[in-house]
């Protein structure tokens, strides 16, 4: 069996896999190196830190919406440029700021950019790549992520060796170039015509009720995304007889398994019933992984502990990339052909939320409740995973769309769809 390519077929695809790489090796460096800098260079404390960039997150997640609405109104590939554009100047403004104040200004814009530049390329995804092509190219541009952030983690941790203010600099500086790679990159799709503004219809996502219970389900299973940074390095370091570089073992067995298996995972899923289904099958995977994770503490022997965080591990893997391919065939498949861009930034404002609300979450759950914490949350991704079947119903038979259901089952109807032109 051969390995899948990390880089789709020539073409729009692949420039789109070229911007996510580059930017998310600069993005890679800034995850692993930015709490050091923030505290050691710039002299925050860690909680004013934190507060700066919650408040920065929830402002940029509710400003991804309306920036979507622009990408769609104003041309998704010009608005995905000046928004690569402006990530980049953010990172490179965290190079001078020594405040509290500057650093919250900058934190705004860097997440507020970095969420409208995220559904701004999910709009010109759209509009440059057929319907049953896109969760194949999104499974590609995850396994790019993945890769991208492995070398710049590497790379940042070049920067913690050294432990200068300078390597430090580096390090902001390269993930700032990354954006202005990325905007380069972008700029050589073709251009996508903006779509004309329906009377009644501003920011319609929001009083798109089931839709937003999708996105609401969707957030629950999103919870995982702070386990490998956070949940499993302090529930195996407090909780476990496992060693601690173990953590660090989890993490590269977590991107590797990505970059290898996300596009043959995302195969299976090619419409709304294969996506419910993909996202039923992680619910069940996400319980087990959480029990296996429990079962951990109860083990006797550092060797013993660490087959079976592994194990779970694998599991997590699993139950992740079912979700992944699930959600994203369901954000782009229930969102309206015309509306895209705000949809899906209103779609991202899981992952935000995920990234606000999981740290709290997982720490109280984890470290503090044990075991039943773990099957807890088990248990609600397992019912929000269930949950997302009859809400994608609703969605689907809320709006004349590409899908109707016919006898309990989602049937695909003929869509009219011109393709636009020009960039405006």
């Amino acid at each position: 069996m051969t390995a899948p390519r990390l880089l789709p077929a020539r073409g729009p695809q692949r420039l789109l896999a070229l911007a996510q790489l580059a930017n998310s090796v600069g993005d890679g460096a800034f995850y692993v190196t930015s709490a050091l800098y923030f505290t050691h260079v710039v002299g925050l404390a860690p909680a004013r830190i934190g507060l700066g960039l919650t408040l920065a997150w929830a402002v940029g997640s509710v400003l991804g919406v309306p920036l979507g609405r622009l990408a769609d109104r104003r041309g998704p590939r010009g608005t995905a440029v000046l928004l690569a554009l402006a990530t980049g100047a953010a990172v490179a403004s965290f190079l001078v700021v020594r405040d509290f104040v500057p650093f919250v200004a900058a934190a705004l814009v860097y997440a507020t950019a970095q969420s409208g530049l995220s559904a701004a390329r999910q709009a010109l995804l759209a509009g440059l790549v057929a319907r049953e092509e896109r969760t194949g190219l999104l499974a590609h541009l995850q396994s790019t992520l993945n890769a991208g952030l492995a070398v710049g983690a590497g790379l940042g941790g070049v920067a913690l060796h050294q432990g200068s203010e300078a390597a430090y600099l580096a390090v902001f500086a390269l993930d700032a170039a990354g954006f202005v790679v990325c905007a380069a990159v972008l700029w050589r799709l073709p251009a996508l015509a903006p779509t004309a503004a329906v009377a009644g219809k501003r920011l319609s996502v929001l009083r798109d009720r089931p839709y937003a219970l999708v996105t609401l389900l969707n957030t629950v299973p999103l919870m995982r995304m702070p386990l490998l940074s956070l949940g499993i390095p302090l529930w195996l370091t407090e909780r476990t007889n496992a060693p601690a570089w173990l953590v660090s073992a989890l993490f590269v067995l977590n991107t590797l398994g990505v970059m290898v298996f996300q596009v043959r995972t995302a195969r299976s899923v090619s419409g709304i019933p294969t996506a419910v289904r993909a996202v039923r099958r992680s619910g069940v995977l996400m319980l087990a992984a959480c029990a296996v994770f429990a079962l951990s503490a109860a083990t006797d022997g550092a060797w013993t502990a660490a087959a079976v965080l592994v194990a779970a591990s694998v599991v997590l893997l699993a139950a992740e990339m079912l979700q992944s391919a699930g959600s994203w065939q369901l954000g782009f498949d229930l969102a309206p052909a015309d509306r895209i861009g705000e949809y899906q930034g209103f779609f991202g404002t899981g992952t935000a939320v995920a990234r606000t609300l999981g740290p709290l979450i997982l720490t109280t759950l984890l470290v503090e409740w044990g075991t039943p914490g773990w099957l807890l949350l088990g248990g609600a991704i397992l019912a929000a995973s269930y949950a997302m079947g009859p809400a994608a119903r609703w969605a689907v038979s809320a709006r004349p769309g590409p899908f109707q259901p016919v006898r309990g089952r989602f049937q695909p109807v003929r869509r009219l769809r011109t393709r636009p032109q020009a960039d405006a």
